[in-house]
C-alpha cells in the first residue's frame, strides 16, 4: 500500500521538531452539491526545523513518532516570503 501524502500550509513551528500543518480538501455536500472546504491540522515531524509559519508543505505518512505525529515533512515546496 502506498504512502498517503498531502500538501498544506504550515501554521505553527512553536515546537521542536514538529510542526502543525493545515491541510485543505474539498467535495461537494452529499444533498445539495455545493463544494465545502474542510480542514484538518495534522502534526509533522521536522527533523531540521527548516519549516517556518506560511510554508507550503509536502508531508507523507509513516508509521507513528510519537502519540500525535504520525506525518513527516517530505519536502518543503514553497518558503513564506
Amino acid at each position: 500500500m502506498p504512502r498517503k501524502e498531502k500538501t498544506g500550509l504550515v501554521v505553527s513551528n512553536k515546537m521542536d521538531k514538529t510542526v502543525v500543518v493545515k491541510v485543505s480538501e474539498f467535495s461537494p455536500h452529499p444533498k445539495y452539491k455545493k463544494i465545502i472546504e474542510t480542514t484538518k491540522n495534522y502534526k509533522a515531524h521536522d527533523e531540521n526545523n527548516a519549516c517556518g509559519e506560511g510554508d507550503t508543505v509536502l508531508i507523507v505518512e509513516t508509521k507513528p513518532i510519537s502519540k500525535d505525529k504520525t506525518w513527516y515533512v517530505a519536502q518543503v515546496v514553497q518558503k513564506a516570503t
